[in-house]
């Protein structure tokens, strides 16, 4: 045989197992020009790929990037069906992203009067109370002060709730979780400026959003790790995201991170807001009402395998996802892969950081039998993930708020991945 001819047969072999392999539904549809290209043009080995045969675009083509449009399936995960869209979410896709840190177009949003577009020239942060010196700040008297950056973790606390359905995929379940690299100004700093005075014990934060979102803050968190920012992952803040000034509490829930921040009112007591009495605040068993649940607790979700997704074939797959908690850094990370029977500590990827994202890992081999695996985050104080049962024995069917259950996900004999406590 010919070495023209052996090529030939290869090429032909590739496209049969390119095609067969293919998981694109084209069945009654008109390929589009990309699909058309692909099919007509082999571009696998030992075929020289069309990408090769002429110049790509040029520099300047995008002055500001763009994902692959290969990815263009990577987006938010906004519901279809809500009734308005002005106080509302859009999820962050965990299942499709790998190491910590949640590029700027995929965080989290949650939103209670739509997303106001703000000059920041003619932005002011008014801070009065219980200070010495009230003072406005424009955006550069700010960023005058010394900067910091650091990695923080924000999510909601209705993420998940309680109640069925429970979502399909991760991003259903606990999108409502990004993790970024924040910049600017220690809350404390700016608080010695004005100069607290001795009966200051909270700070009430509020947005210039038409919600004019208010929140009532300990003084404690105000002086240990609080932050006036201004830009996330190097880029000054999105609208989404509170441009230009959002202010920043590692751990705390999301809510209380208020974003396009207008004002500081230091104050002796909480002002039992809307945001803090009927919202954002959980009834017990008992008929009392847990409110001013701070902090995250420990949690964990591995997002591949994960729901929607489908193992194509027996033998080693990774088991990997993420941990956090609202209380420090997380120490261990267990998996199951027997529905919860045996635990074994899965690698934790560095940088550990304190109230951040951590990636876990776990080398696993699927036999090709019906499985269920899940992950529980152990963080510094010694807190173990709880399972959904232990949370609800405890809260009650009434609680709506800090959902930080284990999530199993079931896998099938044909690989396809569901969420096992539907």
């Amino acid at each position: 045989m010919s070495t023209r001819s052996a090529n030939d047969d290869l090429a032909k072999a590739s496209r049969r197992r390119f095609l067969q392999g293919s998981t694109a539904a084209v069945s009654g549809a008109v390929l589009g020009a990309g699909a058309s290209a692909a099919a007509e043009t082999d571009n696998l080995p030992p075929n020289v790929p069309e990408w090769m045969r002429a110049p790509g675009e040029p520099m300047g083509s995008q002055p500001y990037g763009s994902p692959s449009p290969f990815e263009k399936s990577v987006v938010k995960n906004i519901s279809p069906n809500l009734k308005q869209y002005i106080s509302a979410s859009g999820r962050t896709p965990l299942q499709e992203l790998d190491g910590i840190i949640t590029p700027n177009g995929l965080f989290y949003e949650r939103h209670h009067g739509g997303v106001p577009t703000i000059d920041p020239a003619q932005h002011r942060l008014m801070l009065h109370g219980l200070v010495d010196r009230p003072l406005i700040f424009t955006m550069d008297e700010l960023r005058r002060f010394p900067s910091e950056s650091h990695i923080y973790f924000l999510e909601c606390s209705g993420n998940p709730v309680y109640t069925k359905p429970y979502g399909k995929t991760a991003s259903d379940l606990v999108g409502l979780l990004s993790c970024a690299e924040w910049t600017g100004v220690s809350l404390k700093l700016v608080l010695q400026e004005a100069g607290l005075q001795p009966g200051a014990k909270w700070v009430v934060a509020e947005g210039a959003d038409a919600a004019a979102l208010t929140r009532s803050i300990p003084i404690e968190k105000c002086l240990e790790d609080a932050m006036l920012v201004y830009s996330q992952n190097g880029e000054r803040l999105r609208p989404q995201q509170g441009y230009p000034l959002r202010l920043l509490l590692p751990g705390l829930e999301g809510n209380m991170n208020v974003k396009w921040l207008r004002r500081l009112h230091v104050t002796a007591e909480p002002i039992y807001s809307r945001e803090e009495t009927s919202k954002y605040t959980d009834l017990m068993p008992d008929g009392s009402a847990r409110e001013f649940s701070f902090y995250m607790e420990a949690k964990s979700i591995i997002t591949r395998p994960s729901g929607g997704q489908r193992l194509t074939a027996a033998g080693f797959h990774e088991i990997t996802g993420v941990a956090w908690s609202g209380h420090g850094k997380i120490a261990r990370v267990e998996v199951s892969v027997d529905s919860g029977k045996n635990w074994q500590d899965a690698q934790l990827q560095e940088p550990v950081l304190t109230r951040a994202l951590t990636r876990f890992r776990l080398p696993w081999r699927w036999d090709g039998q019906p499985a269920v695996i899940q992950s529980r985050a152990i963080d510094e104080t010694g807190y173990v993930q709880p399972t959904l049962a232990e949370l609800l024995a405890v809260r009650g069917d009434n609680h709506f708020y800090h959902n930080n259950a284990i999530w199993p996900w079931r896998i099938a004999a044909n690989g396809e991945v569901a969420n096992a406590q539907a």
